[in-house]
């Protein structure tokens, strides 16, 4: 049996960004530790993103995770808003590549959609459901629970692209076999 895959799935923000790492394999999930990265309160814009760069670079360091998946942007109401999170999203993408591991995005509609079923599902409906497929209730900030069902997203998906890989081979294989017999697909 393979060594399950461990990924560190991060829901970005400036004032508070959930992180959880999670070790799956198929449908099966193990939550292993998560938690949120909160930078001081009343600190600038640009202190924010420097404590939220340096804390997850450590972390990722300590938890050596084999993938990162992180939320990627969605619509936000005001444009500064949306700014703000962009240069949060941007500090958290270049601190999660300072590992080896690659680094996945995910749009919140499809995070929801793999673990709920819906991409209109509520926060709650996703804590639940993290909770249920994780095999244990998930407490603490919401933050927390929508960086496990990111990290979710990217243990199914990394089954089906698996799965993808392995059916190319057999038919490029086949093609390769077919080709050598002096016939054609």
């Amino acid at each position: 049996m393979a060594t399950p895959l461990r990924v560190l799935g991060i829901d970005p923000g400036s004032v508070c960004a959930g992180w959880a790492l999670a070790g799956g394999e198929g449908h099966k999930i193990l939550f292993e530790a998560g938690g949120v990265l909160r930078p001081p309160r009343g600190a600038s814009l640009a202190d924010r993103l420097r404590f939220l760069h340096d804390e997850l670079a450590t972390l990722t360091a300590k938890l050596q995770p084999d993938a990162v998946a992180i939320e990627s942007v969605f619509h936000a109401r005001h444009a500064r808003s949306a700014l703000v999170l962009g240069h949060a999203r941007g500090v958290l993408l270049l601190a999660a590549t300072s590992t080896a591991a690659p680094v996945f995005e995910y749009a919140p509609a499809q995070v929801k959609k793999a673990v709920t079923g819906s991409g209109r599902a509520t926060k709650e409906q996703v804590r639940k459901m993290v909770g249920m497929l994780a095999g244990e209730r998930i407490t603490g900030p919401h933050d927390q629970s929508d960086a496990l069902a990111v990290a979710i997203c990217h243990v199914h998906s990394a089954g089906f692209h698996a799965r993808r890989a392995e059916a190319e081979a057999r038919v490029e294989k086949a093609r390769r076999r077919a080709k050598s017999r002096g016939g054609t697909r």
